[in-house]
């Protein structure tokens, strides 16, 4: 009698309990959980000996705040990344920028592709929240082109940057400098190997302009870029999408608004633009009004700007870039429509209208729901500053000031960061990490529950408002 050979023990089983388990993970909380864990890995790695500087020391606090600045790539720093990091430890910095700004989830299903895996719709799901895309069916073509157009454009920034940055730092220093400052700049990140970051080139046309139109490539956002490249190419074949227009649209006219307001308030202070001649005040003015929108270089000192040109920062920096982008804040389009609604409502009109197209209902709600968290959590963790403050050369605006500009991810400050203590530095990190995850997408990672409406219950008008 023939015996039947034995089960195989493989490790099928296992692995289908672990894609099971994988698979109930939905995509806000795969988001919030990958930028966690990744921060975590780059902490441990930034916080080692051998990334450190030549006699430098860093602490895990201090290396658990770079690595979040980077993969939620902000640009606020408690220590000089020139100075306090080797060459290994910028290296690390800098895949930590370039997985941030293009996402985790994005990095992991390039490396699906390049192993000949397959891409379910799950994942699919996932990756197209990500990235903002408005299907599952494409993401995957899409994550190709995301790729090769952001390799593209970061090198031609490296090299256009290589032009002034070899000259000034030799081959092998200007060269790693040149890539380092592109990568970091279209993905608005702001981190810069100088430790005045900036300041030096207020008058260089080329690293200013090289650096802001790729901080403004960044900013667009992936869809849109791809969007008008196909619809230059073939303009009958595809049409610029509502969502392109409107992106466009906005950030010219934010550009715009920003550089007059950096020229108009700031021409006569002799410690910013006074000092400057015509051409370098109009190139400095246009290049705080783009980094701004989330990018962290700064030309110019904001510890000595106005109040009123502050102010005005800081709601450019609350709005922030477009969806889908490498920027952060409550992007361009939420602000559109939480304003367009509102004006919508003082004139009687009970929709929104849009390049002659319809803005549903569901849509102006969760720009609402966007704007509001956003400001919560903005003062909720604003108000933990000023609890744990005991720095006197901290005051209210400075500690306002830096509040935005993490949660927006824009890294800029008015020389505050530095001064932060322990306590602070902990509220700091975690207002960049929900910045860049957006207060909405992890809301909806840690609330599982599920409720369907069963009742409808009768509508109530007599609520007064206003």
């Amino acid at each position: 009698m023939a015996l039947s050979p034995p089960p195989r023990t493989s490790g099928a089983p296992a692995a289908r309990v672990r894609r099971a388990l994988f698979s109930r993970i939905s995509p806000p909380q795969l988001i919030a959980l990958s930028f966690a864990a990744g921060i975590l890995v780059g902490a441990a790695l930034l916080a080692l000996p051998v990334t450190h500087g030549a006699g430098r020391s860093v602490t895990f606090l201090q290396a658990l705040f770079t690595a979040t600045s980077a993969l939620c790539v902000t640009g606020l720093n408690v220590i000089d990344p020139g100075r306090d990091f080797n060459r290994l430890g910028q290296v690390i910095i800098l895949i930590l920028i370039q997985v941030g700004g293009l996402g985790i989830i994005t990095f992991g299903t390039v490396f699906a592709l390049v192993t000949r895996r397959r891409v379910n719709y799950s994942e699919r799901i996932r990756l197209a929240q990500q990235v903002s895309a408005f299907s599952a069916g494409d993401v995957v073509p899409l994550i190709r082109n995301i790729f090769l157009y952001t390799f593209v454009i970061e090198g031609v920034g490296a090299l256009l940057l290589a032009l002034r940055f070899v000259p000034l730092e030799g081959w092998g220093r200007g060269l790693f400098y040149a890539v380092f400052h592109s990568v970091s700049a279209f993905n608005n990140a702001g981190f810069a190997l100088y430790s005045d970051n900036y300041l030096r080139f207020v008058g260089d046309d080329l690293v200013s302009l090289v650096t802001a139109f790729l901080i403004i490539l960044g900013g667009l956002g992936f869809l849109v870029q791809l969007n008008v490249v196909a619809h230059l190419l073939r303009p009958r074949r595809n049409r610029l999408l509502v969502h392109s227009k409107l992106a466009l649209t906005m950030t010219a006219a934010l550009l715009l608004f920003g550089t007059l307001i950096y020229l108009g308030l700031e021409w006569n202070n002799p410690r910013t633009l006074a000092p400057l001649n015509l051409e370098d005040k109009l190139l400095a003015s246009f290049f705080q009004s783009v980094v701004t929108r989330t990018a962290g270089f700064n030309t110019l000192d904001y510890g000595v700007m106005g109040p009123a040109t502050l102010f005005l920062s800081i709601i450019l920096m609350f709005i922030g870039a477009n969806p889908g982008s490498t920027g952060g804040g409550i992007k361009t389009s939420t602000f559109y429509v939480m304003m367009a609604s509102a004006w919508s409502m003082v004139r009687g009109r009970g929709e929104v209208v849009l390049f002659s197209r319809r803005i549903d209902r569901e849509t102006v709600i969760r720009a609402m729901t966007v704007g509001l968290l956003s400001i919560g959590l903005v003062n909720l963790m604003f108000v933990l500053l000023l609890i744990f403050n005991t720095n006197p050369n901290l005051p209210f605006l400075h500690l306002f000031f830096e509040s935005v500009s993490a949660f927006a991810t824009v890294g800029l400050s008015m020389n505050a960061t530095p001064l932060l203590n322990p306590a602070q530095e902990i509220v700091v990190i975690l207002l960049m990490y929900l910045g860049r995850i957006g207060p909405l997408t992890f809301a909806v990672a840690f609330n599982s529950r599920e409720e369907a409406d069963l009742v409808k219950y009768p509508a109530e008008k007599d609520i007064l408002i206003g």
